[in-house]
């Protein structure tokens, strides 16, 4: 189904978070709410407080323990490092307070263009999809040329608009690779019927999970391979011994929020998280 080559290691690591190249904008820029992922307020534009001067977390190693595991599921693609390297050419929000609010509007924004470049480039290392590469090149080569403008062009472009545009033909990827999975098993539940569900060793190769609520459903052991994820929320999803190799569109993110062990098997451009090995 998928192409054997990975994306371009120069690719990946342009699309993964740089946190030393960056000013610590996830942690200033958004808002959280208290809840169990986040352990207090915080209104966007202001610091979180265990932001340091350096812009490091204080507590990175230990979020999950601390009660900041949305914290430790957060993945900006690396837009954090594109806005303070290339956008504002190395200039900091602390320094230059002038741009502050502008730089923290214009994160975002980033970040969403930042995960649709992350999923064309996947699309474009899938067999499957290679009647559309054209299309698919395209559409990637329009959106990095977005990345790059200026903060008053970013700030005035249309995300929802390009983000349809974008969506189209990564559905139309999906329709290409989930039929050609044999056998499958068709699954008919919508979105919400995920939640706590208890699908332990199903059968759910080439199942369209877009957007699905998967929140502390029971995957153990099942077949995920060549299902479309994008957008799946996994949090508190008990992926152990699952197989997620070939599955479509899943970020890191996802994989950070879910449950697993030493035996989920994921896409090999993704790392498997450092708490699951302490919760085995």
């Amino acid at each position: 189904m998928l192409s054997s080559a990975l994306l371009d290691d120069n690719i990946l690591n342009n699309l993964r978070a740089d946190c030393e190249n960056c000013f610590g904008l996830c942690c200033v820029a958004l808002p959280y709410a208290k809840s169990a992922d986040f352990a207090f307020d915080k209104d966007g534009g202001t610091p979180c407080r265990n932001l340091q001067s350096n812009y490091l977390c204080g507590i990175h190693n230990e979020l999950r323990n601390k009660g900041f595991r949305g914290c430790s599921a957060y993945e900006c693609f690396g837009a954090g490092q594109k806005v303070s390297q290339i956008t504002y050419n190395g200039k900091d929000w602390r320094a230059n307070k002038e741009v502050a609010q502008e730089m923290f509007d214009v994160y975002p924004i980033m970040q969403q263009l930042h995960e649709m470049l992350w999923y064309l480039n996947e699309a474009l290392t899938i067999d499957a999809a290679k009647s559309i590469y054209k299309e698919l090149h395209y559409c990637l080569i329009e959106t990095e040329e977005l990345t790059v403008k200026s903060p008053e062009f970013i700030l005035s472009i249309d995300v929802t608009e390009h983000r349809a545009k974008v969506n189209k033909l990564l559905i139309h990827t999906s329709e290409l690779v989930r039929p050609q999975v044999t056998n499958k098993q068709k699954d008919t539940r919508r979105g919400m019927d995920y939640l706590g569900a208890k699908l332990q060793g199903a059968d759910l190769r080439g199942a369209n999970l877009r957007g699905a609520l998967l929140i502390a459903a029971d995957l153990r052991n099942t077949d995920l391979r060549w299902s479309d994820v994008i957008g799946a929320d996994f949090r508190d999803a008990d992926i152990s011994g699952a197989n997620l190799t070939g599955s479509i569109f899943l970020t890191q993110a996802q994989v950070n929020a879910a449950k697993g062990n030493k035996h989920t098997k994921l896409p090999g451009k993704l790392v498997r998280p450092a708490h699951w090995v302490q919760e085995e």
